[in-house]
């Protein structure tokens, strides 16, 4: 009878089994803890706009779309861009945001703003830094945008100037 019946584990194996968990428990949260302090990044300072955005004045805007060589649908934001400033601008960043039906956020995108130049049978976007726009002066610009949120209520487009490059 003594083969059919198994003597107990001993208190110092159980104990030891529990104390293998615990340190492996215990490791397992140094791990994260560490990633979790490491993953944390510096709070982000708000930018502050350029000074010379005031000087910048955007009108006439008119939004069309097309289909491109592929057959996807393009949507163009046109309009006039006046510098009222003393510099000359190299660079503009606009923030463009969609909205849905409810007026709530449906996209963001921050673009390039590009002007138009006329010496062909179509105008042609070109960055500022090919064709600035000097004091005093207006250009028409186009923002091109090859997909919007499925969501946009095609109501016109929140714009505002982010960045400026003077020159």
């Amino acid at each position: 009878m003594g083969g059919l019946i198994q003597p107990s584990p001993s208190t110092d194996q159980r104990d030891t089994n529990w104390t293998t968990i615990g340190i492996g428990v215990a490791f397992v949260v140094v791990v994260i803890a560490i990633i979790a302090l490491l993953s944390r990044s510096e709070p982000k300072s708000a930018k502050t706009p350029h000074p010379y955005i005031s000087n910048i004045k955007l009108s006439n805007i008119k939004m069309s779309a097309a289909e491109n060589f592929v057959g996807a649908s393009v949507t163009y934001i046109d309009g006039t861009i006046t510098n009222t400033g003393d510099k000359t601008l190299t660079h503009v960043m606009v923030h463009v945001t969609f909205k849905d039906s409810m007026g709530q956020v449906a996209q963001t995108e921050d673009v390039p703003l590009h002007v138009l130049q006329t010496g062909g049978p179509y105008p042609d976007a070109v960055d500022l830094n090919a064709s600035p726009l000097a004091p005093g002066q207006s250009k028409p610009f186009r923002l091109t945008f090859e997909s919007i949120s499925a969501q946009w209520n095609h109501e016109y487009p929140e714009l505002q100037i982010t960045d400026v490059t003077v020159g």
